[in-house]
Order: C-alpha cells, then sequence, then structure tokens
C-alpha cells in the first residue's frame, strides 16, 4: 500500500498497526493445529482433502482500558492454545499505537477439527513505550500492563453465521470488564495469486488548520456482517477503502472511505481514472479521488514449490568447543561422552537434527561422530567468538550466489555461553542480511532438555518454524522462481563448521 501524498511512512504504519512484526504464517501454524504443507501435498497428490479445515483468525477489540496517562494504551493480543491443561503460545498480533479500538493486521492460521475440542485463549496487553522497536516475539509479558483475556472453544467460533465471536475481556482476578474482543473465522483460499498495488490520492480534504493532512490508506475486506477485515481473497469481494489524517494522539480522522473490488481497482488502473471518496456515512461524494500507479498480479510459490523443485537447502552447523563447556573427560562436560550411552547436551540437538533429516529426506553427514573426532582434536579454549563463524557462513552463501540463485543457507549455532563479540557479531549478521543466510542459535547447558524429544514441540522445531518463512521472503523479494520440471534434483547438504576458539591439541597432551 503506498503512501497519499505524506513522507511520513512510518507513522502511517504504525496508524494500521502495519509497523509490527507479527505472527504470520509459519509461527502460528507450526505445533498448533496449523496446516502441515508436506502432508497437504501429500493428500492433494492422491486426490485426497486434509482431515481438517484450514481456518485464518483475525481480531479487534473495543473499549479497552487505557493504562497510559498522557495517550491510549497500545494493545497487543496473544492467543494460546489450551492443551492437557496448559497454554501454548500460537503467536501475537502486532502492537497497535494509541487505540483503544484496536483491528489488528495479524491474523493467526490455526486447523479446525470437528471431532476435537480446542480451547482457545486471548489475552491483552498495554505495551509500554520503551519497548515499541523491540520484536513482538522478544517482549517479556510480565513487563507490560495486563488489559484482560477471554477464552472460547474454536467451535463457537466457525458455528456462529458469520463466523464471529464477540467475548467480554475479564481481568486476572476473573472479574468482568467493559472491555470485548471479537475473533473472526474464514476458511483459508487455496489460491495462490497475489496483487501487488501502488496507490496515490488527489484533491484530498484537509483536516489540519495550520497545517496539511497527513494522509494514510487502509484497505479492508467487508465480510457478510460489513465487519471489516485487513485482507483479500477474491476479485468480487467488496473492499472498503479508508483514508485518514493520522495523528500521534491516535485519533485519526477519516477523510473519506470507498467501496469497491479488486476488478474495478484494476479497471481504474488500466483506464487511468480515480474512483471519488465519499464522507463517512457515504452519502456525501468528494472532491478527494483514489488512483493506482501499479497493478500486479502473480503467483505466490510456497515453500515446498522450491523444495520439490530441485532447490538446495545447505544446513551449516557451528558446535561451541570453549572451555566453559568443562573436561570433556569428566562426566560434568557439555562435551562428555558418557560411556553408557547417555546423550549430552549437544548430542540431544544432534538427535533433532536427525529428525529434521528424516522430515526433510536430509541427506547428512553423521554429526555425533564429527563431533566426537573435533573432541580428540583440539584443546578446549576462549573466548566465545561468534562473529568469525557469522563471516564464514556468509562467505559461503555469498560464493554460492555469484553461481546460482537455487540455494539457501541455515547457520545453526549450538554454544553454552554468552558471545564475547557482540558489535563483531551485529555487524557480521548486518554484512549477511542481503544473503539467502537464516542464522538459528540453541543454547546448551543445565536446562531441561526434554522439550528436544522429537514427536514434541521441540526446540529445534521451534527455531526452524520461521525458516520457510524468511526463505520464502528472500525469493518473492528477488523474483526467484522454483526451478522447471526438467531441472535434475540435488540432495540437501549438511556442512559443519569449526566454532569460537578451539586451538588444536598438541601432540603430547592427553
Amino acid at each position: 500500500m503506498g503512501g497519499c501524498f505524506s513522507g511520513d511512512v512510518r507513522g502511517g504504519k504504525e496508524a494500521v498497526g502495519g509497523g509490527g512484526s507479527g505472527m504470520g504464517r509459519g509461527p502460528a501454524a507450526a505445533g498448533h493445529g496449523g496446516a502441515n504443507e508436506a502432508v497437504d501435498h501429500f493428500f492433494q497428490g492422491h486426490g485426497l482433502r486434509g482431515l481438517y479445515t484450514p481456518l485464518e483468525l483475525s481480531f479487534s477489540a473495543a473499549k479497552l482500558r487505557n493504562m497510559d496517562a498522557l495517550s491510549k494504551s497500545d494493545p497487543m493480543l496473544v492467543i494460546y492454545a489450551k492443551k492437557d491443561g496448559r497454554l501454548e503460545e500460537i503467536g501475537r498480533t502486532e502492537v497497535i499505537l494509541n487505540s483503544l479500538e484496536p483491528l489488528w493486521i495479524t491474523k493467526a492460521m490455526i486447523n479446525y477439527q470437528f471431532e476435537m475440542v480446542q480451547p482457545l485463549v486471548f489475552k491483552v496487553y498495554d505495551i509500554d513505550t520503551k519497548y515499541h522497536n523491540t520484536p513482538v516475539k522478544m517482549l517479556n509479558l510480565a513487563q507490560q500492563d495486563f488489559l484482560g483475556e477471554a477464552c472460547c472453544n474454536l467451535s463457537e467460533i466457525v458455528t456462529k453465521f458469520n463466523h464471529s465471536l464477540t467475548l467480554n475481556l475479564r481481568s486476572g482476578s476473573g472479574h468482568a470488564l467493559l472491555s470485548t474482543m471479537t475473533v473472526h473465522a474464514e476458511e483459508t483460499s487455496s489460491s495462490r495469486m497475489a496483487v501487488e498495488m501502488t496507490f496515490h490520492c488527489q484533491n484530498l480534504e484537509n483536516k489540519d488548520t495550520f497545517s496539511l493532512s497527513d494522509p494514510f490508506l487502509r484497505v479492508s475486506r467487508l465480510s457478510e456482517n460489513s465487519a471489516a477485515i485487513l485482507y483479500y481473497s477474491s476479485k468480487d469481494n467488496p473492499l472498503l477503502v479508508e483514508c485518514f489524517d493520522f495523528d500521534d494522539s491516535g485519533n485519526h480522522e477519516l477523510i473519506g472511505s470507498l467501496q469497491t473490488t479488486i476488478s474495478q481497482l484494476e479497471n481504474l488502473y488500466n483506464s487511468k481514472t480515480g474512483a471519488n471518496f465519499y464522507s463517512n456515512k457515504g452519502q456525501k461524494k468528494m472532491k478527494g479521488q483514489l488512483f493506482l500507479n501499479k497493478f500486479h498480479e502473480k503467483v505466490q510459490h510456497t515453500f515446498l514449490d522450491y523444495i520439490s523443485s530441485g532447490f538446495e537447502l545447505n544446513f551449516m552447523v557451528a558446535v561451541d568447543f570453549t572451555a566453559s563447556n568443562g573436561d570433556p573427560r569428566t562426566p560434568q562436560s557439555l562435551h562428555y561422552i558418557d560411556p553408557s550411552g547417555r546423550p549430552n547436551s549437544y548430542q540431544q540437538v544432534r538427535s533433532c537434527l536427525t529428525c529434521l533429516r528424516y522430515s526433510l529426506r536430509l541427506k547428512a553427514f553423521l554429526l555425533n561422530h564429527l563431533m566426537y573426532q573435533a573432541i580428540l582434536g583440539v584443546a578446549l579454549a576462549g573466548p566465545t567468538l561468534f562473529g568469525p563463524v557469522v563471516t564464514k557462513a556468509a562467505e559461503i552463501a555469498n560464493h554460492a550466489v555469484q553461481y546460482s540463485n537455487n540455494k539457501y543457507f541455515v547457520l545453526l549455532i549450538i554454544t553454552d555461553g554468552v558471545i564475547t563479540d557482540v558489535q563483531e557479531t551485529k555487524d557480521a549478521i548486518v554484512r549477511a542480511s542481503d544473503l539467502p543466510l537464516s542464522i538459528l542459535i540453541v543454547g546448551v547447558g543445565t536446562a531441561d532438555f526434554t522439550q528436544m524429544r522429537c514427536g514434541t514441540v521441540t526446540v529445534v522445531q521451534s527455531l526452524l518454524e520461521e525458516l520457510p518463512g524468511q526463505s520464502l521472503e528472500y525469493m518473492r523479494t528477488r523474483d526467484i522462481k522454483p526451478l522447471p520440471p526438467s531441472t535434475p534434483r540435488r540432495p540437501l547438504i549438511l556442512l559443519l563448521l569449526p566454532s569460537c576458539e578451539a586451538a588444536p591439541r598438541s601432540t603430547g597432551s592427553s
């Protein structure tokens, strides 16, 4: 969505919540009843449909408590699935600045299974101003103001006539609040078509006294009950385009709105004409008009499209061999090879990589054997340096880009301690940010590793859930398409990189 005569792009994004990062499809789906692309591919290849209905949940709230003195609350919603009495976080929305009536953009993907009771819990928080530049996943909820919570079963939403359910929020002690939140469910579309549009406006009404308006657009799809939902799924579905004058307080003033469809917007672009905005009640036609500078339809390829067509996913592992791991000859060491066969902390991570190998048909070296050989050949030293490892991985990815664009790289760093070259590591990551490279970090030590077992929501799974989205973003922003069917496929590769500072073991060392 383009700006409307406004240089305050950041302000426009914040006004509709577009400046924050949200759940997306991966995190909301992984491990919580979300769609499994490989399973879907299997069913579709056999002319069948999965034993679930994929849904996309949209969220809004009203009459939220105001926790700020000089402005309004900055609400964020956290969605949980309740399983076996425990709350498992599905994801978080973006933060809407200065709003007691938020309409969040971020959706939650979930599979509706008729035969199961699927309890959901929703918690709303007011995010403190000092955390506004912090990614929502990194926010410590205990440091935020709690605005209320609500719960329901997924079936309560989908069985409503309009698939919308309004819930009263309650305080932490269970007392009813005046605040409400609404959840709307939509079946996800199987269409892979996406439309990229750029807008501009002319002759807008000025809402400011001593300066010009700061306009931004909000495009929503109207559901059957005329409620606005911030996405579209069909060329003929009705859309609501609203133009607001941005205000720092969050009281954005409506300049005008119009109802249209994707087909009508396409006609505007082809005819090079504009569409008039209407007043708030839709009765008065205004001088302000909406124009399209760009209208481009394209296919949204999936992660599975790239992998199945022969794209290479190169997996690099860096293992911490610093002295803080302890003498590998003693049972207290994180690198200790137990004669009884009990895996050490690093081997437990390796067992999860084995699950990854089978799920992706990864042709990998025996990481366990390589780690054992490395322990015999080096003396553990220090300090813990990540910068050189990231730089080396970036060099490998950069070299591959010179010859082919069908490779993507993942660097997994397994470490036990705090890094000592923080700034160098940050600089290396920034330099590598334009490369086909994702960096994952797993900490090992005295923590409980029971969650790393295969078949549960594992640590590695949690790390890898964002990988498809990151690789897709890289491919799509560079217009890289899957390989044609005739291209020969190559196996996925696992590389082992030396990590941190490990000195070569001298001949006389034991």
